[in-house]
């Protein structure tokens, strides 16, 4: 689906101003609630949520909310706002990581939105087995670093450069634990080209119509969350729409993996 990814631009103004419609989502999710009550419950596990760019817990809390309702134990990642990887703030989630994982005596679903995507991606790297999978929203983890709206505001507030080469290359690895990413192909942040994981047993791709801003509060990506996280333990299997769902979640093959790119 995805050939030429060097040749990827960030989403024109068209997409950008889109991001209009958030609120929209966030009206649609709450006349949503009787069917969302009705998605598969959870079983109780320990669930991360991490926030995006630019933004703190309060963004996520409607999500927080609605895995509570599902079953979960939902928690805020407590970094404050997001403004990259900043000194401490790797470890501070490692720690929550750690301790999350020790309370339950279960492993922990990390779901991170946008730039979260990419701390949830690489703490199933760094602690793969206190992890049960990852799901990510409109997380730029493939592409050109450039190819999203927000480069320029990742560099003012995190004082790093998003072509750092070496970096790009770390992120761009698959974790080796069961790994979803929901994305929109009418994203105005990020170019839905960059949230393709590749092809391989473990990872999927499943599109939604969604804007960025909105993506954590849509009921369609909520279902699809739902659906993901209810998955018995070790029992794990892509996603396969069924019925009406057919119609508002698409999943996508990504482009084929010669040599595996997981992370160890």
């Amino acid at each position: 689906m995805v050939e030429n990814l060097e040749a990827v631009r960030a989403p024109g103004l068209w997409k950008l101003a889109l991001e209009a419609r958030a609120p929209w989502e966030f009206a649609a999710m709450l006349a949503a609630t009787p069917w969302l009550k009705r998605l598969p419950k959870g079983d109780g596990h320990p669930v991360i949520v991490f926030p995006g760019l630019g933004a703190a817990d309060f963004s996520t809390a409607p999500l927080r909310n609605f895995l509570v309702n599902c079953g979960y134990d939902a928690h805020p990642w407590r970094q404050g706002f997001n403004l990259g990887p900043r000194g401490g703030v790797l470890e501070a989630c490692l720690a929550q990581l750690k301790a999350l994982h020790y309370k339950h005596e279960q492993k922990v679903s990390l779901i991170g939105w946008s730039l979260g995507g990419i701390y949830a991606r690489e703490l199933a790297k760094e602690l793969p087995d206190l992890v049960r999978g990852v799901i990510t929203l409109g997380s730029p983890f493939s592409g050109p670093p450039r190819a999203t709206n927000a480069w320029r505001f990742f560099e003012l507030v995190s004082g790093q450069s998003a072509q750092d080469h070496e970096l790009v290359d770390q992120i761009k690895l698959a974790p080796r634990v069961p790994t979803t990413s929901i994305f929109s192909a009418t994203d105005g942040v990020v170019a839905w080209q960059c949230s393709i994981n590749p092809d391989m047993p473990h990872c999927e791709n499943i599109e939604v119509m969604a804007s960025h801003i909105g993506m954590g509060m849509n009921p369609l990506a909520l279902s699809v969350i739902a659906d993901r996280l209810a998955q018995p333990e070790g029992r794990w299997r892509r996603f396969d729409a069924q019925g009406a769902a057919r119609w508002f979640a698409k999943p996508v093959t990504g482009p084929e993996t010669p040599t595996p790119a997981v992370a160890a």
